[in-house]
């Protein structure tokens, strides 16, 4: 087992739902250390970075308003193999095909209004967390 820090970010639906703090003991319940954690609204330039693979997409528009209709959290997670634990806990993308006892199939609606993002391989999260942490705000226990 590897050690592993993946982004998590809390979308709006799960910040206007209050369900950050019921989602993020789930994560602790885990196993998960929080290694950094803020609240933040998202402008254009960053979802344009962080979406940059489906900014050609039709239903990107969408996809950008919702993402700004509300703040989002950023959560640093580590913990062993926490890239495809913490997909694991969620569930998948699609909400409506999320098992009960998932995140997502417990409190997410669709495929877009589904609670979390979290980073999908080790590279992608190294390069996710830069996104939206600097190096000092990422604590190590």
């Amino acid at each position: 087992m590897s050690t592993e820090t993946s982004l998590v970010l809390f979308k709006p639906d799960a910040v206007a739902k209050r369900l950050v703090g019921p989602v993020l003991a789930r994560f602790q319940v885990a196993g998960f250390h929080i290694r950094g954690i803020k609240m933040m609204q998202l402008d254009e330039a960053i979802l344009h970075e962080h979406y940059a693979h489906i900014t050609h997409l039709e239903s990107f528009p969408v996809i950008l308003a919702f993402m700004q209709q509300a703040p989002v959290v950023a959560v640093a997670l580590e913990g062993h193999n926490a890239i495809a634990v913490i997909r694991n806990l969620l569930g998948p993308t699609d909400s409506k095909a999320a098992a009960p006892g998932t995140i997502r199939g417990d409190f997410g609606e669709t495929k877009m209004i589904n609670v979390c993002h979290a980073s999908d391989s080790v590279e992608a999260a190294a390069v996710e967390l830069r996104r939206f942490f600097k190096e000092s705000e990422l604590f190590h226990f």
